[in-house]
């Protein structure tokens, strides 16, 4: 079946020409224009992505991230028509799957959805093997996090971006080998939203996220995923 995809924009024109141009491209599209629409509708249809205008009349979008948050890991694309890197880091750091500026191409758009949806979808084809860290587990089938059992939520782009420096655990990876890594697709990107979404792994997973001990910094380098810590042995 195909993918469903929510709309959550008050521009009535941008988003029938989404619509239109997505239901061309395979995907089924509901689309509304209000945050409060948007997060009951994700109550009926369960999308399997949202897009999600940061300019909404009743709340502003980053609000309406919070909630479906709380309930839901679905892949979120959000739009801002302010193109501010702080709208976009903002996103992130709230559990945003990726950003888009307006104005923007339409294929652009699909093309990221596209590759929001293929991160979440990896787990199908994913190994079966599960890497083990002391107390961190992580199985790439299930797509899960545990410390000492307890889940570690984090939005699908952060978990690719974890199994990346897991498997690479003891090797320095650059933030440009990470986009490659985790985007899989040549797409707009820039340094610091690796670091936010570190920072948001490291809050999920490390005992102390202001001291490291698992994601270590390499400065003017990148990142290293720590084999052992003092807590493994």
């Amino acid at each position: 079946m195909a993918d469903q995809v929510l709309i959550v924009d008050d521009d009535r024109r941008l988003s029938a020409m989404l619509a239109e141009y997505l239901t061309g491209n395979g995907f089924r599209v509901q689309a509304v224009e209000t945050a409060g629409a948007g997060i009951a509708e994700m109550a009926r249809l369960s999308p399997d992505a949202v897009v999600l205008d940061v300019m909404l009349p009743d709340m502003d979008g980053f609000e309406a991230l919070k909630r479906i948050r709380a309930s839901s890991d679905v892949p979120v694309l959000m739009l801002t028509a302010r193109g501010d890197e702080t709208d976009r880091i903002v996103g992130l750091e709230i559990g945003a799957d990726d950003y888009l500026p307006k104005p923007f191409n339409p294929r652009e758009l699909l093309a990221r959805l596209k590759a929001i949806l293929r991160r979440r979808n990896a787990g199908t084809n994913a190994s079966p093997r599960i890497l083990r860290f002391g107390r961190l587990e992580i199985d790439p089938a299930s797509r899960s996090a545990r410390v000492d059992g307890r889940d570690c939520p984090m939005t699908s782009y952060q978990f690719d971006l974890l199994v990346a420096l897991a498997e690479n655990a003891g090797r320095t990876l650059s933030r440009e080998q990470l986009m490659d890594m985790v985007k899989g697709e040549e797409l707009e990107a820039f340094d610091r939203s690796i670091d936010v979404h570190v920072s948001r792994i490291r809050a999920a997973i490390e005992t102390d996220p202001k001291h490291p001990c698992r994601i270590i910094t390499v400065r003017g380098a990148g990142y290293v995923f720590a084999r052992f810590q003092d807590s493994d042995r």
